[in-house]
């Protein structure tokens, strides 16, 4: 069973995405941060992150540095979900290492499409 790790501070996008990847067979883990989200990693790394832009402690774009930087990145691939649609943002996101962008709000058709682009389905 593939595993993914939701990183996102907002609870409601937290349960709509878990709900969404458990429909699609996937074992669901959370964190609330970049910071949580990277302790989670060195513990047990998924195969898919999807990772919010905007956070407290650590954003997401700190956090994609700081994993892709790690030894602990073991091919994971990077979705980013985020509001933050403009094309400097999406272009940050793909150099710091992100595989994928999708815009919130998202739906289950968006984001198996997304999984499927990155090889996860």
């Amino acid at each position: 069973m593939k595993s993914c790790l939701i990183v996102d501070d907002s609870k409601v996008i937290r349960k709509v995405a878990r709900h969404i990847l458990e429909t699609l067979q996937f074992q669901v883990a959370e964190a609330v941060d970049g910071e949580e989200a990277l302790t989670m990693c060195a513990n047990d790394n998924p195969d898919v992150i999807l990772l919010d832009w905007n956070m407290p402690v650590m954003s997401g774009m700190e956090f994609l540095r700081a994993y892709r930087a790690s030894p602990i990145q073991d091919g994971a691939k990077v979705i980013f979900c985020t509001t933050e649609n403009g094309i400097a943002h999406i272009q940050a996101a793909i150099d710091a290492g992100a595989d994928e962008y999708v815009m919130k709000p998202f739906d289950r058709e968006t984001l198996e499409n997304k999984l499927q682009i990155v090889g996860c389905l």
